[in-house]
């Protein structure tokens, strides 16, 4: 980049190029398959999570173009802002899976406020909120922050602006999404008592490799503890990447994180890249019966009713 380019860029540093293409190619395989087992396991819920993944691709993707054309304040708006909100997103639907493994192994009766310390029919609702603020604001900051110009009157301080505004909106997220790391590791504990009723509610099938909860016909995966690590894991990870960007919006541009590239690859991108390939790996609808927009009122009540009766059961969100 000459230092004519230099001045003008948009980047404190000299952006990769090859780097961005094989980040967008990554999240683009990833997203293939996400599609078709989503499609496969009939996940509908999941096409949150296909989006975010869609939107890391079409983040790097536009960074190759980006970093051709460091000054151009389109280019780097676009990428600057889908990469930054994306993860947001993959929050969101960490948080619904947490609430269908609930909803798949504890007992209607045992779902009380002492074994989750919020009442488990509203932590999806609740956390899905504090993610949805926090989006918003992330959104406003982000887009403040790219839009600024080194020639913009008052410059410096419109960049501040949208980084504290940027700052607020991450705060937001890391504060809800810490409390929620924690119940859901806690709930690796709590949740062992549950183990033989669930026993009770499965039928085994292809010499246990598979179960059935009794009155469906979709098979399972009956290890479902696999999938809450991969949550677990997902949670720290997604930390991981919110602590960076923490710091990258809470120092000026002489900082090092602003000034090297490579920070971002390796506390934002790998990040989660992994909770996108965990999520492959252990992809939830295996493990869990209801990954809908939806699951039944009384799921135990298909065993008992009729077809006709079973189809009519009410529904309600989680």
């Amino acid at each position: 980049m000459s230092s004519q380019d230099q001045d003008a860029s948009f980047y404190d540093y000299d952006p990769s190029q090859a780097v961005a293409a094989v980040c967008a190619a990554l999240f683009g395989v990833a997203f293939i398959w996400s599609t078709f087992m989503t499609f496969r396991k009939r996940a509908w819920v999941w096409t949150v999570q296909l989006l975010a993944i869609l939107m890391e691709v079409v983040g790097y993707a536009d960074r190759v173009a980006s970093a051709a054309n460091p000054s151009d304040m389109n280019l780097y708006a676009v990428q600057f802002c889908v990469i930054i909100l994306a993860p947001v997103l993959m929050a969101g639907v960490i948080y619904v899976v947490f609430g269908r493994i609930v909803f798949h192994v504890v007992p209607a009766e045992e779902r009380t406020t002492r074994l989750l310390w919020i009442p488990p029919r509203w932590i999806t609702p609740i956390f899905v909120s504090c993610d949805i603020i926090a989006l918003f604001v992330q959104l406003i900051g982000a887009v403040s922050v790219s839009s600024t110009q080194a020639t913009d009157e008052d410059a410096a301080n419109k960049l501040k602006i949208g980084k504290d505004i940027a700052l607020g909106g991450l705060a937001i997220q890391m504060g809800a999404f810490g409390l929620f790391t924690v119940i859901a590791a806690r709930f690796h504990f709590t949740s062992q008592r549950f183990e033989a009723n669930l026993k009770w509610r499965l039928e085994e099938a292809d010499g246990g490799k598979a179960v059935f909860v009794k009155g469906t016909s979709k098979k399972l995966n009956p290890n479902w503890r696999h999938l809450l690590y991969a949550l677990n894991v997902s949670c720290i990870l997604v930390l991981i990447r919110s602590v960076f960007r923490v710091v990258e919006f809470a120092e000026d541009s002489s900082g090092a994180v602003s000034k090297h590239e490579v920070y971002m690859y390796v506390l934002d991108t790998l990040p989660i890249f992994l909770v996108v390939v965990s999520f492959c790996f252990f992809f939830p609808a295996s493990y869990v019966p209801y990954m809908g927009f939806q699951v039944p009122k009384r799921p135990d009540a298909t065993t008992e009713l009729g077809s006709h009766e079973g189809s009519a059961t009410a529904l309600r969100e989680i």
